[in-house]
This record gives C-alpha cells, structure tokens and sequence, in this order.
C-alpha cells in the first residue's frame, strides 16, 4: 500500500464522511484509524499500537498549551467588564449608523487572537449601538462574521495562524511562521471580505435580503420577522464587572501581542546576535506563542489582581472555563496531526506528487480546486479548522515548500476553508 493509491484512501473517506454526517470528530477519527489499520496490515494490536503511537507522536504540545492559555486569557478578559466598559463608551461617542458599523468593524479587527472570542465580544458589546441607530440583526451578523475568521486567517499571532504553523514539518526549507506569512498576500478571499466590509458600510451599500432587512430595520422591526424589537438591550454585553473600563479588554490584547512577538524572537535567535527580521522569520511559532500567551496570562492575572476587577476565587475559575473553550480546537488540531502522520506512514505524498507531475496540466487548477474543495468541506461540516487540517497536508504532499504553488495552493485552501 505504500506509495499507491490506497494512501490516499485514510484523508477521502475522513472527506466522504464529512460531507455525509457533517460531524468533523467522528470522521477525521475513522480516517486515523482506517490509517492505522493499512499501517499495520489489519492486525488488531499492531492497529491499536499504531494508532496510538502514531497520534502521540504527531502532537505539537506547545500549540495544544498555547491554545489551553489563549483560552484562559480570552475568559479573563471576557470576566474583566472591559466588553461591557467598551460598550457604553462607543454609545456616548458614536453619533450616527455609520459611525456606529465602523466601530463594529474597529473592534472585529482588533480582537484578531481568536474567531470565538471576536464573535462573542463584539457581538454583545455593539448590539446596544447598532440597535440605538436601526441596524439589521442580519447587517450587524454580516460585520462581525466578516472581521471575525477572516481576520484571524491572516494575523500571524492568533489561534488560527498557530494550527497552520503546526502542519509544517519539521524538515521543510521553510518554518510554519514564513509560511503563514507567506499566504497573506495570496488569501483573497479574506483580504476581499475586509475590503467589501468598508465598502458596504462606506457608500451604505445593501442589496438583495439584505437591502429588505435594512428598510425593516428603519421601521422598527430588526428582525424581518414581524416580531417586535428587542428591547433588552441591558442584557447584552452584561457578563463580569460593572466597574469594567475599556484599558481591560485593550491592554491585555496589546500585552499579549507584545509578548508573543519577544517570544517569537527569542525562539529565532534575537537574544543571541540574530537581527530582528531573521529571527523574526526564523522563529519557531509554536514555542513563540506558547511563551507569549504564558507571559500575556501572567499579566492579566497580575493586572485584573491589581484593578480588582475580580476576586482571587473567580480568576481561578476562569482556568477551566478556558481550558474548556478550547477543547473543540484541542480535539480537531489532535485528529488532524494523527491524520497527517498516517498518510506519511503510508507514502501518500510520493503518490501524489508523482500524480500531479505526470499530468502537468492539472498544477494550473489546483488552487480552484482546492479552494472549491475548500469551501464545500467547509459548508459541510461547519468548521474551518478541521477543513485546513484535512487539506493541507495533501497539498503538502505534492508541493516542495519552497515552491511558489504551494503557497499559492495553501492560501486556496485556507481561503476555502474561512
């Protein structure tokens, strides 16, 4: 099997079972261990072994903690009033519709560590403005959806850029960071959502459901639905302390940045003689991150002690509550290694590559085809995580990374997959 087309067979039906049950878990697991079962011929032990052996082996533990801190930080924060603090200042300072979805926009853009938080945040904090100016619920999802995932998929310091560093081996001519770097410019389909964003907000362009929503709204009803509209504003936005201020939620983040940057070169070399853009591009990510989330943790323990925002007790109940949030991407990130170490086991990528180079013709449509493929998973099972980790591994395997497709493949399927 090895080498051959029954490589590929572990990632296709990790695909086909995506697709039919909608439920990542489950299928990227019967991918692992079909996998395991061609490893170690169908023997039942050796299958249990290498299953196991295979899925130990494949983690980056620096990722999995840095996901665990991110998590706490992100409950701190959410704990510290600072949302609640952002909220009322933007209701005394915003003075029309438009001000009121470019604040939207501002903070969807600065809460670029991770998607679920950015969602949850500005959600609950903008919903008492864009309420008070007649914005549609639908118009209100649009902004946070478009300034959530697509931001993370292109901010090289969040959770998003730390599972795609996570899938470069360690042998390849380039470092998971400059790879992710490397795919900035080429993921249009973020870069085009941010600017359609400005657009629509800018020139005040709505269109087809959209353009019925918004004369809803100026009627009243925020909704579309004949219900009427939602007059508990007070409740939004509410959780954690009341005497919350907007240094809360900004300082922690900047902090956080700050930190994983040192730590990003420290891990490059800055501290030993490398100059700053070496070790910059020459870091390894997942230990960078996990350093700087670790301090970035520290601090906002320290500051939330200091501001008294809250009691000894409640910071300590926010660690599980993070380690919790996390535990969907945990599983993911987990599944999708394993999967990526049974296909290597398996040769998957010398079949691949020898199939793409003897029909030389299908390099050209390979990115839309991968973005296609993309974009379908995606829909299919309602994560992009999980699509990324299925996807990307297989253009691995058919690309070097030095070559200018693969990052161009990788970006399709990055984009594909937000």
């Amino acid at each position: 099997m090895y080498g051959t087309w029954w490589s590929l067979v572990p990632p296709v039906v990790a695909i086909l079972l995506a697709f039919i049950t909608k439920e990542v878990y489950s299928s990227l697991f019967v991918g692992v261990l079909l996998g395991a079962m061609f490893t170690a011929g169908f023997q039942p032990w050796g299958t249990f072994e290498t299953l196991f052996t295979t899925m130990t082996g494949s983690m980056n533990l620096n990722i999995i903690i840095f996901d665990v801190l991110l998590g706490m930080i992100i409950v701190l924060m959410q704990k510290s009033g600072g949302s609640r603090a952002y909220g009322n200042w933007a209701i005394g300072k915003i003075k029309s519709k438009r001000s009121a979805l470019f604040a939207t926009t501002g903070l969807g853009v600065l809460i670029f560590v991770d998607d679920y938080f950015n969602c949850l945040t500005v959600g609950s904090v903008m919903r008492p403005v864009t309420d008070k100016y007649k914005v549609s619920r639908a118009k209100l999802a649009y902004i946070i959806d478009a300034t959530a995932a697509p931001i993370c998929i292109i901010a090289p310091i969040s959770s998003w850029a730390a599972a795609v560093n996570s899938y470069v081996p360690e042998n390849s001519s380039l470092t998971g960071f400059q790879l992710f770097l490397s795919t900035i410019p080429f993921n249009l389909y973020a870069l085009l959502t941010l600017l359609m964003v400005c657009l629509v907000i800018g020139l005040n362009l709505d269109f087809g459901l959209m353009k019925k929503h918004e004369k809803n709204a100026q009627k009243g009803d925020l909704f579309t639905s004949g219900a009427e509209e939602f007059k508990d504003v007070e409740a939004a936005g509410e959780e954690g302390n009341k005497n919350g201020k907007v240094m809360d939620l900004v300082l922690p983040v900047v902090v956080l940045i700050i930190c994983c940057v040192i730590g990003m070169i420290y891990s490059g070399g800055f501290f030993d003689g490398e100059g700053f853009i070496t070790a910059f591009s020459n870091s390894d990510a997942s230990v960078g991150l996990m350093l700087g989330s670790a301090f970035g943790l520290l601090f906002a323990f320290l500051y939330y002690l200091v501001r008294r925002s809250m009691s000894f007790k409640e910071m300590m109940g926010c660690i599980p509550e993070g380690f919790k949030a996390m535990v969907p991407a945990i599983l993911i990130l987990t599944f999708a290694w394993s999967l990526k170490g049974m296909t290597d086991s398996l040769g998957a990528k010398f079949f691949v590559r020898d199939f793409v180079r003897s029909a030389s013709g299908l390099q050209v449509v390979l990115p839309v085809i991968v973005f296609a493929v993309g974009c379908l998973l995606a829909f299919a099972t309602g994560t992009s995580w999980g699509t990324f980790g299925i996807l990307i591994p297989i253009v691995q395997s058919v690309f070097e990374m030095d070559n200018p497709m693969a990052i161009i493949c990788i970006s399709a399927c990055m984009a594909g997959a937000v």
